[in-house]
């Protein structure tokens, strides 16, 4: 869910003087080095610029594999944060904080959460969401006003990510959060970071120069984009909100989830297509409620209660209900012609 901070005025302008300690500064990082390979990048076809770009993004994901470590231990924490009541807060300028808004938006319709539980927060209001607003990530005291506002504590997460690992703005939330008791964690592109420094968990993703210079917007976005992935998803599965690799708490607000949500009960169950609509309609429309009325003939009502009384989770809810009597499990068939789950 988007949580905006205050719309953006006018900042005072740096002197001269501290630029020229910021162009210093800027010089150091990995992220803002030119590389002598693509001197000719405006020279070159079309082709060649499509195969120098994926070569440059191929190398991403090793980039993250190296994070590794960190980020288990983040998957961790957030997951037993959440657990406890806490929520997971996003935080950041520019592309850093639009990536964050777009993994918390969709985190109600993959796991059925509560839009409050997974928050994204932005310098500058909605309305850098699509336009930039390049002057609010200067500003480290309302990065700390916009976590205040929010009234952070020792139960939340606060994620920062900035590519250069020095934008004030998420420096500022992330130093208040961690004054607040929140568990707070780094993600940034560059080594040894303000940033990394003031979180607990750093998660430095080193992916080097930029096809074009200082275009953070790219790998640096990639990898921001790979490990909101795995924060907000594999917390989700430490959490039961999957059953094996399933979506079994997607919520079904259109068409193609509410056929989803039909293959998902075939597939789990072994039932037939019939008998899938039955127990959704049945369920209201729950999906991992529809399962546990199917596979235990449980009503509703007592379905309810037993992921109630498991926190929501199907697989806990069902080995207590069946007592080892066999329940179709996440590779029981799908019915008739069916075919594996697809997007």
């Amino acid at each position: 869910m988007l949580q905006a901070s205050r719309d953006a005025g006018p900042l005072p302008t740096t002197p001269p003087e501290d630029l020229g300690s910021l162009r210093l500064q800027l010089g150091s990082l990995p992220t803002e080095h030119v590389s002598t390979g693509y001197a000719d990048l405006d020279l070159r076809s079309t082709s060649d610029l499509v195969a120098a770009m994926n070569a440059e993004n191929a190398g991403v994901a090793e980039a993250v594999a190296l994070a590794a470590p960190a980020i288990t231990e983040a998957v961790d924490g957030i997951a037993d944060r959440l657990a406890r009541g806490g929520r997971l807060l996003y935080i950041g300028a520019g592309t850093a904080g639009r990536l964050g808004i777009l993994d918390a938006s969709e985190c109600p319709p993959t796991f059925g959460t509560d839009p409050s539980l997974v928050v994204g927060i932005i310098a500058g209001g909605s309305a850098a969401v699509t336009t930039a607003i390049e002057n609010v990530e200067d500003d480290g005291p309302q990065g700390a006003a916009d976590l205040a506002a929010h009234g952070v504590g020792h139960l939340d997460v606060v994620v920062g990510i900035s590519a250069s690992g020095r934008t004030p703005y998420a420096c500022g939330a992330v130093n208040a959060a961690r004054a607040a008791g929140a568990l707070t964690i780094a993600i940034t592109s560059n080594p040894d970071s303000p940033l990394a420094a003031s979180a607990e968990i750093a998660i430095e993703v080193l992916t080097g120069p930029e096809l074009v210079a200082g275009s953070t917007r790219l790998k640096a976005g990639t990898a921001q984009k790979l490990v909101l992935n795995m924060l907000s998803t594999l917390s989700m599965v430490r959490l039961g909100k999957t059953y094996g690799n399933i979506m079994i708490d997607l919520v079904a607000t259109n068409e193609k989830l509410r056929a989803r949500s039909q293959r998902t009960v075939m597939r789990v169950t072994g039932c037939s297509a019939e008998e899938a609509v039955g127990a959704l309609a049945g369920s209201g429309g729950s999906v991992k409620t529809a399962v546990l009325m199917l596979l235990t003939s449980a009503t509703k009502p007592e379905a309810d209660d037993r992921l109630a009384r498991h926190h929501g989770n199907l697989r806990a809810a069902l080995t207590a209900a069946t007592a080892g009597a066999g329940a179709a499990g996440p590779d029981a068939p799908l019915d008739g012609a069916g075919t594996a789950l697809t997007s």
